[in-house]
């Protein structure tokens, strides 16, 4: 059996970054970008006020106080959108309001809280300012954000909502990623029974591909649903055919010693298997190969060894064929709060909580720990990680933690 670590890079190894598309902006979200992104103008475009307030010039109010305000002419106004206001001379300021381009001679703008008006007729006149500024206070200069051509936005870069913003203000509609994965999900056995029809005795319900298609979707890749297939060489060996415009195939059942688990045997076949069986727990019984040129990742029967098997092996290569450059997955250190054996020298993944206590990480399993509770998955945020060379865990132990959700409860993500 290989270990766990040496069936994950035997995957990785296995796929490669998708192909680019070109995709609209809002359908790039979450992806990561195939193409050096470089601005072909400043942002912003002009220099502009960054607050509500008068323009003026620093010089002129150096001296200002609360008990001795200097007074300036108001030689007109700006709103955002309104065109080039009016230049400024000494001792006059300008009312601007936010994003409104700054008039020729000022540098600097005081804030209206900072500042008295006066009104004469329909107009202000004069302003009485408080407070003495510095050239440069509360204004945005041209290409204070981005420079033209800068690049602004690297290959590599992972399309997060500030991103789609940055290319939106550089008049981006769409830009190139690396596509999302499309998966195909087949269960196989006698006794699965797809959603909607009668279960018959000695039959179960498909669980694992609607599990799988839900971690196929959190992971970015968009799963394609095959059904179920009997416990028939032919009939699997059908199925998987069909699938020929996926970039990943991910069988549950099959793959075992048993008189029926036939996965193997049509990858023998059809393909080529590049291993089985991973010194992992749940889930010792895995193959990995090829049908054609497609990857074929099987994984177990029961519930959550195959759930636990694709967040080790299949969310990674996912995250490869996307373009990240980091496959791993997301971890922190805890120390243990309960033991836990270990029997079988194989690396065992406990389904547990894990939690911030003062200044460290703390967790505990949870539930019933059989290989088909899926709903003891349901109440666990974490899987907590018991190295092979370890026969238990006791209470106090430091363990790794991954992170099923991928974000820290109460932390950073």
């Amino acid at each position: 059996m290989l270990g766990v670590d040496a069936a994950r890079d035997q995957v990785l190894a296995a796929v490669r970054p998708l192909p680019p598309v070109e995709l609209p902006l809002l359908d790039a979200a979450g992806l990561v970008l195939a193409e050096d992104v470089v601005a072909d103008a400043d942002i912003p475009p002009f220099r502009n006020s960054a607050m509500d307030g008068y323009a003026l010039r620093a010089s002129d109010v150096a001296g200002a106080t609360a008990e001795r305000p200097v007074r300036l002419t108001v030689v007109g106004e700006a709103a955002a959108g309104t065109g080039v206001p009016p230049a400024i001379g000494p001792g006059q300021a300008l009312r601007i309001m936010t994003g409104a381009p700054m008039p020729e001679g000022a540098d600097a703008v005081v804030r209206f809280e900072e500042t008295d008006e006066f009104d004469a007729g329909p107009r202000r006149t004069e302003v009485a300012v408080r407070r003495a500024v510095r050239a440069g206070e509360n204004v945005r200069e041209a290409g204070e954000d981005v420079r033209a051509g800068a690049v602004v936005l690297p290959r590599g870069t992972v399309l997060r909502p500030a991103a789609i913003g940055v290319l939106a203000s550089l008049n981006r509609a769409t830009v190139r990623v690396h596509r999302r994965p499309r998966v195909g999900i087949l269960s196989t056995g006698d006794e699965v029974v797809d959603l909607g029809s009668p279960l018959r005795p000695g039959q179960i319900r498909n669980s694992n591909s609607y599990t799988l298609a839900a971690l196929v979707r959190e992971s970015g890749g968009e799963p394609v649903l095959l059904g179920v297939a009997r416990d028939r060489t032919e009939e699997i060996r059908a199925k998987l055919r069909q699938a020929n415009d996926v970039d990943l195939l991910v069988t549950s059942g099959g793959v075992s010693i048993g008189d029926f688990d036939l996965v193997k045997q049509v990858l023998q076949a059809e393909g080529e298997v590049a291993l089985w069986q991973v010194r992992i727990k749940p889930g010792k019984p895995m193959a990995f190969g090829r049908i054609g040129s497609v990857p074929l990742l099987g994984l177990p029967g029961n519930p959550v060894a195959a759930f636990v098997a694709f967040v080790q092996f299949g969310r990674p290569a996912l995250r490869k064929m996307l373009g990240f450059h980091d496959a791993g997955i997301p971890t922190v250190r805890a120390r243990l709060l309960s033991g836990h054996e270990n029997r079988g020298r194989r690396r065992h993944f406990v389904r547990g909580i894990v939690e911030r206590r003062g200044n460290e990480w703390v967790a505990r399993p949870c539930g019933l720990q059989g290989s088909g509770v899926l709903t003891s998955v349901t109440e666990a945020n974490c899987l907590i990680v018991l190295p092979e060379t370890w026969d238990s865990a006791e209470p106090g132990d430091e363990v790794e933690v991954q992170l099923l959700d991928g974000v820290i409860p109460g932390g950073a993500a």
